[in-house]
């Protein structure tokens, strides 16, 4: 009887070790992709944020890497520790207005100047200054 076990648990043994090793893979790779996805979205984030006709930020604020900075916002940086809930720093690009009636920061989805899907982009560039 042991020796039937034992001769019924090496293919359950090899077929569970190739289960783990094919969602360690499926793992790996989803996390290499959402990592270059991610890199993409902050690149091209950067570029609508430094992009005078679309998100301006730079008309306002002091980012690194930005030519002819504005000083009429905060500069940014060290954002992750300033909004470690990266869903209110989108929410501040989104509308400011929500938390500040008086603020000079247009509302840029509230007014259409942004899509959803350049306030994300624009988001995962700022969150990651």
């Amino acid at each position: 009887m042991q020796q039937h076990l034992r001769t019924l648990a090496k293919p359950v043994f090899v077929s569970l070790t190739l289960a783990v090793l094919a969602i360690t893979a499926v793992m790996t790779i989803t996390a290499i992709t959402s990592s270059a996805a991610m890199a993409d979205a902050v690149s091209e984030g950067k570029d609508l944020a430094f992009d005078r006709k679309k998100g301006n930020c730079l008309a306002c604020h002091i980012i690194a890497g930005g030519s002819l900075p504005g000083n009429s916002g905060p500069p940014l940086v060290s954002m992750q520790q300033r909004f470690p809930d990266k869903a209110k720093l989108r929410a501040q690009i989104y509308d400011a207005t929500k938390d500040n009636p008086n603020t000079l920061m247009p509302p840029f989805g509230r007014h259409g100047i942004l899509s959803d899907a350049e306030i994300d982009k624009i988001t995962a560039f700022i969150h990651s200054i």
